[in-house]
């Protein structure tokens, strides 16, 4: 079970620094061209790589690229939902509810088998 809880940490350390790279600049950066922004986003992308590529690599050794996918999708979710609330300021909507439930069922199909124990 180790690989399995070690790359979902890291991942979800990956999933804020990329966080704050795709979106973070929406409120610090407003004043500031879109050129600086993007090199600023880069800069904090490395770190997110530095996390996300060793975390797929040791996912890889007990998940499918599948899963791993869809894991990163859920971490996605799970960490982009509390960034537009607290830090963005963003109203939460149903929606959110409805694509986390969505995303439940892609977790379930695609790990059916360890879940099930098939």
């Amino acid at each position: 079970m180790k690989p399995y809880y070690l790359t979902t940490g890291l991942l979800c350390v990956s999933n804020i620094f990329m966080t704050f790279a795709w979106y973070g600049h929406l409120k610090n950066m407003s004043g500031r061209t879109w050129l600086f922004a993007a090199l600023v986003s880069w800069g904090i992308a490395l770190f997110e790589y530095l996390v996300q590529v060793p975390a797929n690599r040791i996912g890889y050794q007990v998940m499918n690229v599948g899963q791993l996918k869809i894991l990163q999708e859920v971490i996605t979710l799970s960490v982009f939902l509390p960034f537009s609330i607290l830090y963005l300021r963003e109203k939460p909507s149903l929606d959110y509810l409805w694509a986390g439930l969505c995303l439940l069922g892609a977790v379930f199909f695609l790990f059916r088998a360890k879940i099930l124990g098939s």
